[in-house]
């Protein structure tokens, strides 16, 4: 995902003192495996990117069921100490 953002020349003005950097920027982030950008709104100032990570079912943990033998046929085995 690559964030740029330029100020707007909306004409030649002359501060006595401007508190935010008006120069170009541009920022790169990796995303991890299946997420996606959802949305993105610029307010008061501030950005906001919602992510959305959408895992494919073959990828999900799955329950398997174990047969095995019934408790009745389990013998423990002794074992003597050394």
């Amino acid at each position: 995902m690559t964030i740029e953002g330029r100020k707007a020349e909306n004409g030649q003005r002359e501060y006595l003192y401007q508190g935010i950097s008006a120069r170009p920027f541009k920022r790169q982030f990796s995303l991890a495996d299946h997420v996606q950008v959802k949305s993105a709104s610029f307010e008061d100032g501030l950005l906001r990117i919602e992510l959305f990570r959408e895992v494919p079912e073959a990828m999900k943990p799955r329950r398997i069921a174990i047969n095995g033998t019934a408790p009745g046929n389990v013998q423990q085995i002794e074992a003597k100490a050394a």
